[in-house]
């Protein structure tokens, strides 16, 4: 793990607009040769670090409203903090978190392939939502 990403991680604050440098898993053949490190930069708005045998450093893409009532969805990428190389806050407090931010970050954030755990769940094409905020 780079002790620089991890001083980093502590100054970041949910809501910050950020760019994550991190280096992704890869397939190919032997017999293209060249280097096998696939540098990536994502950004997005940071969410927090989640997981339980691995953390993963969560970043907002999209916010989907979909009623007036409260049910949304985020679009998010999770990286691997251990394969994080640089973070870098491009705004501070972009996104204000609210009331649903803050549930999201008391949640576990499930893979689509787990089932909806109740019929109180809203279920989403990356994540299952839980106890929705009204």
């Amino acid at each position: 793990m780079n002790k620089q990403v991890l001083k980093q991680i502590k100054n970041v604050q949910v809501g910050d607009l950020m760019r994550v440098e991190w280096f992704d898993a890869s397939t190919g053949k032997t017999t293209m040769g060249g280097p096998i490190d696939t540098p990536v930069k994502s950004w997005g708005i940071y969410l927090g670090v989640f997981g339980e045998k691995n953390k993963h450093i969560i970043l907002a893409q999209n916010e989907f409203r979909m009623t007036d009532h409260g049910l949304y969805d985020v679009d998010y990428t999770a990286i691997p903090q251990s394969w994080t190389t640089n973070i870098h806050i491009i705004v501070s407090h972009e996104q204000e978190p609210n009331a649903r931010h803050r549930q999201l970050g008391r949640q576990k954030l499930q893979p689509k392939l787990n089932p909806p755990p109740d019929k109180k769940s809203l279920r989403c094409s990356n994540t299952t939502i839980t106890n929705l905020p009204r």
